[in-house]
């Protein structure tokens, strides 16, 4: 694994915070982001081919890290990142398609994306086209049965080209995700034919060779992580879905990354 990737992954974090500090006036969704950091900086700054691959964010709340991770593999400007949540942006806090933003898929309503991404893998099959679909997915919105059916659709249609990858935190908006909606995911989705790989979702070795494995198989990534990861006041803690982040604990979150 290049080693640069790590590094990739603390400067994905150290945007995410300051451009949550710079749109405070807004609030943003800051936990979520943090929580996927270092699976985004493995995609787009490991094995992302810009030309061929696509990329779906189903957990559109986490947009903050998806836009920081393209600045970070140079498919956006430091200018158009830092116009994030700005009147008139192509950057918004949930992901939506303009000409000149290069999102993928317009992202907010959750259990959609599995479903978006599994017709782009069919069509990439039916007109013989190369490349990767890659879909990453939150623990709330694997209560709704579109990711199910969509499931069924890919095992049914073999679209192996498809890298499926579940931010697996254990939370959601309204709460830790056992109390809310129990569900044993490595179970149900090999009941639907996949094969699993659970892994530590902070660990950028760990989710290149996760990835790697992925390719041209039916192989669901369950990366656990922790919600707001990196920032002691946020982790698992729900407060922080979505919050103004001022200057005083932006100061401490930053000398937390820098000494982390």
């Amino acid at each position: 694994m290049d080693n640069n990737i790590k590094e990739k992954s603390k400067s994905i974090r150290m945007n995410v915070l300051r451009l949550a500090n710079k749109s405070q006036k807004y609030g943003a969704h800051i936990a979520p982001s943090l929580s996927i950091v270092e699976i985004l900086a493995s995609i787009f700054c490991g094995c992302f081919n810009k030309s061929k691959d696509e990329f779906v964010l189903s957990k559109g709340h986490a947009g903050l890290a998806y836009y920081c991770a393209m600045f970070e593999s140079s498919i956006i400007t430091k200018e158009q990142l830092d116009s994030f949540e700005e009147n008139g942006s192509e950057f918004p806090g949930q992901p939506t398609i303009t000409d000149n933003n290069h999102v993928d898929f317009s992202s907010g309503s959750l259990g959609l994306g599995l479903s978006f991404a599994s017709g782009l893998a069919c069509s990439k099959k039916i007109n013989n086209e190369e490349g990767r679909i890659f879909v990453l997915l939150g623990n709330g919105e694997m209560n709704e049965g579109t990711n199910y059916e969509s499931l069924m659709f890919i095992k049914h249609h073999n679209l192996n080209n498809i890298s499926i990858i579940i931010d697996d935190n254990n939370m959601q908006s309204d709460g830790n995700t056992d109390d809310i909606l129990k569900v044993d995911l490595k179970s149900v989705i090999m009941g639907f034919g996949f094969e699993i790989i659970e892994c530590d979702g902070h660990n950028e070795k760990e989710l290149i060779d996760a990835l790697d494995k992925q390719k041209d198989r039916l192989l669901v990534i369950i990366a656990k992580t922790i919600k707001g990861k990196g920032v002691s006041f946020m982790e698992n803690n729900n407060d922080w879905h979505h919050n103004n982040l001022k200057d005083d604990l932006y100061n401490k979150a930053i000398e937390e990354i820098n000494n982390g």
